[in-house]
């Protein structure tokens, strides 16, 4: 595929965002987008909305031919305000309460940091989906006092800060009485539960915490307990890494919200106008993730998701949806559906399928260039993702065993089935419903059939499965079945339910003649010997 060919001819939101950039900020020798996050506890799937959205429109600005630099900042020089539900040693991390939380240990003892263990939770996942920013980390920006020079602008303009912040606020909510823009971790124990005292009008600030007692002046310049307030610190940020494209939830897009005050201390108080945005909606879950995030305090992150889906399915969920529209990610009868979406999105874009019209065509071939991780494939190879649960389960989970079934398997395209195995094996295990399981009876366990069932399922035995590979397609097959009832006098439902109960001690299970012809005639034969 050349994608250079069609790809200004496509419209996708993320096309939509790099031109409207380009537009806004002018051209430039490179256009800076960015992201972040505090590390407070998992990062879940609604945080990576954020990381995705922006990964989407630095890959059409690049598809445009610009340079980017995309930014993640870990804010973990925030305060530590509480302990998440789903984190271990609640108790020893209640200890830790208002320090920074790049200062709260990692419960867990793999990291330097509670923050950390987080960073890096994420930042090992996050290349398995081709996604690679540069992290800047806030905690030691500001300990390199990076930003001083921002927090005296801030000062010096403390009352014009005010005054942005009261605007959007009403009576009740606004500053009352003296208000600084910083704050201050003590020196002593670490805590920000300090009051400031005052500033010399240059670099040194005076404070006491409140809680031990402690008084110090600091400078600016060399302090390391020292930030911003973040509604300040947000647009200061902004002027410092010159950025150009930065989206927010729909929380701080909201009327009067974070993103209108940021905006105005942007440009008022720093001198810089705000980033090109767009708002990002909520995002929900439906179905069980299995055993693994099913602890009280429950939270759904990529490492979960890449337990069901593809890396390619992932992207795929987020570059078929514009960002501000509220979906639900499932792990439910839904993930086949989805499954079968993205097969045909693949099939439209390879022209293997005819598209409606060539806008349809367009618009399916640049979401599939979006969803891959890091270059097109050579060409597809497709299992249908519900086909591929009932191979795993014939196989009894073995992944080898199944890929050893396509004979026409190239070899650079083993990788990609064998992650769509792992996710079906994962999926059938852990979130499927029960009636969607089987487990195939081993030789020799036989079901509890009436005489009638048990003379139908010999029939079917010996004059079906006997001969299966004459059955060129599965309609064939299933006539073969319908015929081996009506000579029993049976429903072909009757004959199904005593074939299933034979086979997999179920009522129901996969459609019979595909689920017979994807069964080796040696193991049905085995199976059904003792009737």
């Amino acid at each position: 595929m050349d994608k250079k060919s069609e790809h200004g001819a496509a419209t996708h939101w993320a096309d939509e965002t790099a031109a409207k950039i380009i537009r806004e900020k002018g051209e430039k020798e490179r256009y800076t987008c960015a992201a972040g996050i505090t590390p407070s506890g998992t990062v879940h799937i609604g945080n990576f909305r954020e990381i995705i959205s922006v990964d989407l429109v630095v890959r059409a600005l690049r598809d445009l031919g610009r340079q980017v630099r995309f930014i993640y900042s870990w804010d973990d020089y925030d305060v530590f305000r509480k302990v998440p539900k789903n984190m271990p040693r609640q108790t020893e991390l209640a200890q830790y309460l208002r320090f920074p939380i790049t200062m709260v240990p990692d419960p867990w003892g793999q990291e330097e940091s509670y923050a950390r263990h987080h960073e890096v939770d994420v930042e090992t996942m996050l290349p398995l989906v081709g996604i690679h920013p540069e992290y800047l980390y806030q905690a030691r920006n500001y300990r390199a006092s990076r930003y001083a020079p921002g927090m005296r602008k801030a000062l010096e303009h403390r009352e014009a800060l005010k005054e942005i912040l009261d605007k959007f606020r009403d009576e009740e909510h606004k500053i009352h009485g003296e208000w600084w823009p910083i704050s201050v971790f003590c020196d002593a124990c670490n805590r920000d539960d300090t009051d400031i005292d005052g500033w010399d009008n240059e670099w040194a600030v005076s404070y006491h915490c409140k809680l031990c007692g402690h008084t110090e002046t600091v400078d600016l310049r060399t302090a390391r307990g020292v930030k911003l307030g973040w509604r300040v610190d947000w647009p200061m940020r902004w002027e410092y890494e010159q950025v150009d494209f930065e989206p927010a939830g729909k929380d701080h897009h909201s009327q009067g919200g974070s993103f209108d005050t940021a905006r105005h201390v942007c440009k008022d108080v720093y001198g810089w106008d705000a980033p090109v945005s767009f708002r990002y909606d909520f995002i929900g879950i439906k179905g069980s993730v299995g055993k693994i995030s099913s602890s009280s305090g429950i939270v759904v992150d990529l490492k979960d998701l890449l337990r069901v889906y593809t890396p390619e399915l992932v992207r795929f969920l987020f570059a078929g949806t514009r960002p501000n529209t509220e979906f639900t990610i499932s792990f439910d009868l839904d993930v086949i559906k989805i499954y079968e979406d993205y097969d045909r999105t693949e099939r439209i874009a390879w022209k293997i399928e005819s598209a409606r019209d060539e806008a349809t065509y367009l618009k399916a071939r640049r979401i599939y260039e979006l969803s891959q991780v890091e270059a097109m494939p050579a060409s597809p190879y497709q299992v249908p993702f519900r086909h591929l649960c009932n191979l795993i389960q014939i196989a009894d989970g073995d992944i080898d065993k199944t890929i050893a079934g396509f004979k026409d398997l190239k070899p650079e395209q083993v990788p990609g089935l064998q992650r769509r195995c792992q996710c079906a094996r994962y999926w059938v295990e852990e979130c499927a419903p029960e009636e969607f399981r089987f487990r195939l009876r081993p030789a020799g366990e036989q079901a509890a059939l009436s005489a009638e069932e048990s003379a139908a399922i010999q029939e079917l035995r010996d004059k079906v499965i006997a001969g299966i590979e004459q059955y060129e397609d599965d309609k064939s097959c299933a006539e073969a079945i319908y015929k081996v009832a009506e000579t029993h006098g049976m429903e072909g439902k009757d004959l199904f339910h005593a074939a299933y109960q034979a086979l997999i001690g179920k009522d129901q299970g996969p459609r019979l003649a595909n689920f017979l012809r994807s069964i080796s005639k040696e193991r049905l034969l085995g199976i059904l010997a003792a009737y």
